[in-house]
């Protein structure tokens, strides 16, 4: 019972009180007044009179579920309710209310509401998303909250926008999560029938005949069989009529609806016209028909008129005696086989092949096997061989063949494309050229020395005698540039001759050019390299067959070959000069390996310096990659530099030296770069990066260019040795490749 609200029966609620603040409620939006703070409290911090404050923390204790946000634990997880509403209809006799079925979508990762009607034929209502994604408020007075997953439940009513929603089921995934959320969930519901649905399908069911229609289903066999054709091959013999001859034919038969096409195989040059086809694609019957049939008359349904005028409450059925019905029998994929002969409209074909897709179709379906073709050609009579008379003697051998094959005689032809591939381009002259020797007992002849030039872009030889002084012959030209036949060949025969190539000429070998014979001796170093970079066309400058070829040879005494080669060094260097290695391969290969063969084994393993690359060179060549980028921070390099030296010393470890530069991307290669940050190191790894900066600055310490003379083709080589000749020859290695690593 509450005391009377008198003096001295009321209390000071302000006793004991410490807080007196009031909350800012009003403000500014858009540079408009209006209420903000709406669950502010009052004075002190107090409820205001009816006001409720939503609570800060969830009703699950923390540590229980995820703890990541809603929109990464619910991704793509959407709880899925049916429903209905009732909509009223108004001024219509066959309906006052009509039921619309629905699906409501909640979707947990931000509890948005989407409702979708499915569609219905015919239905003349607009359907599809009746509401779209979003938050729903609740309806008033607590329209300033929205809906949450607490709000659903089975056989619970739903209001969107004044619009109720009556929830009867849902899917399996929302049955268990509510079920974990601890909702006990209701029995589902049933939607009630809608009259006007029921009146329409009522209808529809008096509208289907109570007899069966013939069912003519030709789309099942259109799908499995679109695109599915076979093909035969066929002869149509036409020989009896006048002028008529053998005609050969293709006919197509199309799976998707038996149907036939007929395209006729022109020769060349048999005086036809080109028709695109032979017969146009249709039915092709057995039997020619007797006469020509009116429009209508062949149908696939016969029609039978009960009563009354057609289209103005006449009633017509089908006639499944197919009374008065043409009947046609067509061909179908069973009748066509290897060998049968059928009828295209009087005219008697024979299939005598077929595809191998025809074939894997009969095979299938027919389980047929036999599919060897009918032979309806004439054997070809052999075709008589063209004999070449033989070479007469005037003239190349080529030049007469070309006499031979035609009546207009033609000049024999080159081969272009070798030419252009093997001609002198720039410093690559294409050039092979051997010193040789002539090999004879005259000793004013074994004197002699000769070059011997092998062209690639003709294969052609030419053959030049330097000028020896006080030898008593005049030198020069010894052969005319030409192709060289090889010796022991008949002259008239009529077999084209064999001439030089170019794998037949290597330093040892023997040839014979025109009765005079050479014995090769030497080669220049294009040679060398020419035959080792193309060793599959040149066997004698292949190092992989001439190791296998060795170890077949030494294979039997590894340890007397290792003495042989030892007692051959005696400062024990592990090298030995080039004629000190010629000297031990020919004494253990006992002259099965070539001169040649001696020589690549001796290039391959030879001991050559290693050249120094000079500081300037290098600079003038990163100084021109820095022009042509451009390149110009180097102030900017030089401070990052300065700023990573904490010692300030102008020294930086060579990674952190290459890390800054690769930072500030300088435009240089990777081998070049290298190569100049090796160039300035000192002590310990340290780059001394002022230096390094100062010799990249093209701008403030230019460096001329470098000028390099390129290597030139010397038309005047007579022979000597060139400055990249092998000179010594590591055969530790040579042992170590033939015997392995041993000690």
């Amino acid at each position: 019972m509450a005391l009377p609200f008198l003096p001295g029966n009321s209390f000071n609620r302000n006793l004991g009180k410490e807080k007196f603040h009031k909350s800012q409620h009003f403000g500014y939006s858009n540079d408009v007044s209006m209420l903000l703070g709406e669950d502010k409290p009052g004075i002190g911090g107090e409820l205001l009179p009816g006001q409720k404050i939503k609570s800060k923390f969830s009703v699950f204790p923390r540590g229980v579920g995820s703890d990541a946000p809603s929109w990464v634990a619910f991704d793509k997880q959407v709880l899925s309710f049916e429903a209905y509403f009732e909509e009223e209809v108004h001024q219509r006799r066959e309906e006052v209310y009509r039921i619309r079925h629905c699906k409501i979508y909640f979707y947990l990762e931000d509890d948005t509401i989407q409702v979708v009607e499915p569609e219905i034929k015919n239905s003349g209502i607009p359907q599809g998303t009746i509401i779209r994604r979003h938050r729903i408020p609740l309806p008033p007075p607590n329209d300033d909250q929205f809906y949450t997953v607490d709000h659903f439940n089975i056989n619970k009513d739903i209001v969107f926008y004044s619009k109720i929603f009556k929830i009867v089921n849902c899917d399996e995934f929302t049955r268990n999560f509510l079920r974990k959320l601890g909702v006990r969930i209701n029995p589902p519901g049933s939607i009630p029938a809608d009259p006007y649905s029921t009146t329409r399908k009522q209808i529809e069911d008096n509208m289907k005949p109570l007899r069966p229609y013939e069912r003519m289903d030709t789309l099942k066999q259109f799908l499995d069989h679109d695109r599915h054709v076979l093909r035969f091959y066929c002869l149509w013999d036409d020989t009896i009529s006048p002028f008529g001859d053998s005609r050969e034919l293709i006919l197509h038969y199309f799976l998707a609806d038996d149907t036939v096409e007929i395209i006729e195989v022109i020769p060349p040059n048999s005086g036809r016209d080109s028709v695109p086809v032979f017969l146009h694609r249709g039915k092709l019957p057995k039997q020619i028909p007797t006469r020509m049939y009116n429009p209508g008359e062949v149908t696939s349904r016969t029609v039978l008129n009960v009563f009354g005028p057609m289209g103005h409450g006449g009633r017509y059925i089908l006639d499944n005696l197919k009374t008065g019905s043409v009947h046609q029998e067509f061909y179908k994929d069973s009748d066509l086989t290897i060998g049968a002969a059928i009828s295209v409209w009087g005219r008697n074909m024979i299939l005598y092949d077929c595809d191998e897709f025809t074939k894997n179709h009969y095979r299938t379906k027919y389980g047929i096997e036999d599919f060897t073709p009918v032979q309806y050609k004439t054997p070809q009579m052999l075709k008589i061989e063209k004999k070449i008379p033989p070479y007469n003697g005037f003239g190349s051998e080529e030049d007469s063949l070309c006499s031979c094959l035609g009546l207009l005689p033609k000049p024999p032809q080159r081969d272009f494309k070798k030419f252009m591939e093997k001609d002198r381009n720039g410093l690559d002259s294409n050039v092979l050229r051997f010193v040789a020797k002539l090999i004879t007992e005259n000793p004013i002849d074994k004197e002699r020395t000769f070059i011997i030039s092998y062209f690639l872009s003709d294969d052609t030889i030419a053959v030049f005698e330097p000028l020896q002084r006080n030898s008593g012959i005049i030198g020069g030209k010894f052969l005319e540039r030409c192709r060289v036949k090889k010796p022991g060949q008949e002259l008239f025969k009529t077999e084209m001759s064999e001439y030089f190539k170019a794998k037949d000429l290597f330093v040892g070998a023997r040839v014979n050019f025109n009765g005079h014979k050479f014995v090769l001796i030497d080669a220049d170093e294009y040679v060398f390299r020419y035959m080792e970079k193309n060793a599959y066309e040149f066997p004698m400058a292949d190092i992989a067959s001439i190791m296998s070829k060795l170890r077949n040879i030494v294979e039997s005494s590894p340890r007397e070959i290792k003495q042989h080669f030892v007692a051959n060094d005696p400062r024990n260097s592990n090298e030995m000069t080039y004629e000190a290695f010629r000297n031990v391969m020919v004494e253990i290969c006992d002259r099965k390996l070539t001169e040649h063969e001696i020589m690549t084994v001796g290039r391959h393993y030879s001991a050559q310096e290693k050249l120094e690359v000079d500081l300037g060179l290098l600079t003038a060549v990163a100084q021109e990659h820095l022009k042509k980028k451009p390149f110009e921070n180097f102030s900017k390099l030089y401070d990052a530099f300065v700023y990573n030296d904490r010692e300030r010393k102008g020294l930086l470890p060579l990674q952190e030296t290459r890390t800054i530069c690769k930072a500030f991307k300088i435009p240089l290669p990777d081998d070049l770069l290298n190569l100049i940050l090796e160039k300035h190191k000192e002590s310990d790894d340290q780059i001394n990066y002022v230096k390094l900066v100062s010799s990249l600055n093209w701008r403030e310490n230019p460096n001329p260019a470098w000028q390099t003379t390129p290597i030139k083709f010397d038309a005047d080589w007579s022979g000597q040795m060139t400055s990249s000749a092998v000179k010594t020859v590591n055969y530790l290695l040579l042992l170590q490749d033939l015997f392995g690593v041993q000690e």
